[in-house]
């Protein structure tokens, strides 16, 4: 199998995070070239028990398309709703079986309460997917979709917490800060980071050359740090209460602290499916459109959908006066955008087999028009 460089035009070589310098939004370009508006500038809860079976970590993505799957599973008919369950339940499985309870008993109860409760499983059906596509076997890719999970939620954790976002609810529950503490939140964020590199590297199946194993795990490490979601997330606290925030500092800040993940996950199942450095380059296209897709969208639902639909506190960056797309953009140039970036990924995996792309393309239309 051929090598796949690390090369990764998401993250520009002229970093504008250098330690000699403040971060400035003018270092950089625009990343992506549909831009209207492109000089416009803004400037006591009990706790749970942990008899943490599968099956009451019921995520959305089965309590929603679950009902539907058998009308819509029609013999030789692809049904996106029963790809989705069929894989979440594979992934689930596998995350309750690589977090399980052990000692020390309370961090690994507290990694388990986020980790399995519940969500779309975007990222680690993706990074399935992905590796399929380029003719993979999905168990070649398990560990890794797993640790994307696993860095996602670490996130999730981190988010959270009264020094960031200061939240109460994720998910549909309390936020593990609300639940054992601060000191243990940020304790099972730490571990789920750093067990999410351990799986990789102990659990991919022994098919995969390890040079491909070391390419996946760089590229994790790249949409982790600060060439990714730290990034993201630090330009997003320094832009708080900012009056000059326009849509190259935003879209700056969402490609690293959103798409940066999401695009790890496709690039990595590509990479350990056996795809050439093509095929990975066309992956990574198609997975940083969709995760810029992921955000647009997120914005929209935030400002359109109550917290009792989205799982989670609505209008909060509403409430905090932050800088989104529909702030920027308003809601109907915002769906024009998100309807865009749909349209570009999917050119991205032309030359693909349709058959083998079709979840991909579905997935980008489940992400694009989901409902929370």
């Amino acid at each position: 199998m051929s090598s796949v460089s690390f090369a990764n035009p998401l993250i520009q070589s002229n970093s504008v995070f250098n330690n000699s310098q403040k971060f400035n939004p003018k270092s950089f370009s625009f990343l992506h070239p549909w831009n209207p508006l492109s000089s416009f500038s803004s400037k006591s809860i009990k706790k749970p028990s942990f008899n943490l079976r599968i099956s009451a970590a019921q995520t959305r993505v089965e309590t929603e398309l679950r009902p539907v799957v058998e009308e819509n599973d029609q013999k030789g008919i692809f049904s996106f709703k029963h790809y989705m369950v069929q894989k979440a339940d594979l992934v689930n499985q596998a995350l309750n079986d690589a977090v399980s309870l052990r000692d020390p008993l309370k961090i690994h109860e507290a990694m388990r309460y986020s980790l399995l409760a519940g969500g779309k499983r975007v990222r680690p059906v993706l990074c399935l997917a992905a590796c399929e596509l380029v003719g993979g076997s999905e168990s070649a890719a398990m560990p890794a979709a797993c640790a994307t999970e696993m860095i996602h939620t670490m996130s999730l954790i981190h988010d959270d917490l009264p020094c960031m976002d200061n939240d109460d609810l994720r998910r549909g529950k309390p936020t593990s800060h609300r639940m054992f503490g601060e000191d243990i939140a940020i304790l099972a964020g730490d571990a789920l980071l750093a067990f999410a590199f351990e799986h990789i590297a102990v659990a991919t199946e022994a098919g995969v050359s390890p040079e491909r194993v070391v390419q996946a795990i760089g590229e994790l490490a790249k949409a982790t740090g600060t060439s990714g979601l730290v990034a993201g997330q630090v330009v997003d606290i320094d832009s708080e209460g900012s009056n000059d925030v326009g849509l190259e500092l935003l879209e700056y800040i969402h490609i690293h602290k959103t798409a940066a993940l999401l695009e790890a996950a496709a690039v990595m199942g590509a990479i350990l499916g056996g795809g050439s450095n093509t095929e990975v380059e066309k992956v990574r296209k198609f997975a940083r459109q969709i995760g810029l897709l992921f955000q647009v969208v997120d914005d929209i639902l935030d400002v359109t959908k109550s917290s009792e639909e989205l799982g989670k506190t609505a209008g909060k960056d509403l409430a905090a006066d932050k800088a989104t797309y529909p702030k920027l953009l308003g809601i109907e140039k915002s769906k024009e955008f998100a309807e865009t970036l749909k349209r570009e990924a999917g050119e991205a995996l032309a030359g693909f087999d349709p058959a083998k792309a079709e979840p991909l393309i579905a997935l980008s239309n489940y992400i694009a028009y989901r409902q929370n």
